[in-house]
């Protein structure tokens, strides 16, 4: 899209609608504890990953089988100088039908490639797009980490 984003995209063989219930399915498919709805246009939910990452989202877009967008009201990041980076970010998930299926066109606004975390962020978000969540739109099954607590 631009210097200034990481997007992702795939494929499947999945309608619009079964994208979209599984990218609304957080849970799914992003590991860590995830609290507050995840399907509601104008709803904040959190993300927590051990003490490595915290981030509360708010739903701005809810659009079934087109769009779903998130921007990161609050980010901290504990490997990152400035622990802040994705404070102010905006996640987007794209649909559209494909004459073989559907594209997923995933983009984080504002995690450029000259930010701290970018190689770290953009190589988390490439397994949680490109196969978790690519794996649970396509077999009802993602991949997230086991929940912390949890045998391995």
């Amino acid at each position: 899209m631009n210097d200034n984003s990481l997007t992702i995209a795939f494929t499947v063989d999945r309608t619009p609608d079964q994208a979209f219930a599984a990218i609304t399915d957080v849970r799914g498919w992003w590991s860590g504890e995830i609290d507050g709805p995840t399907d509601e246009l104008g709803a904040e939910f959190t993300y927590r990953y051990q003490d490595v990452h915290r981030s509360t989202q708010r739903i701005t877009e809810l659009i079934p089988g087109r769009r779903v967008a998130w921007h990161v009201v609050d980010g901290y990041l504990s490997f990152v100088a400035d622990a802040t980076e994705w404070t102010g970010t905006d996640i987007t998930f794209d649909i559209a039908p494909t004459g073989d299926g559907t594209e997923v066109r995933f983009t984080h606004v504002g995690l450029a490639p000259h930010d701290e975390c970018f190689e770290n962020c953009s190589s988390a978000w490439r397994f949680y797009i490109a196969t978790s969540l690519r794996s649970l739109i396509n077999g009802g099954s993602g991949q997230p980490n086991p929940k912390e607590g949890d045998a391995s």
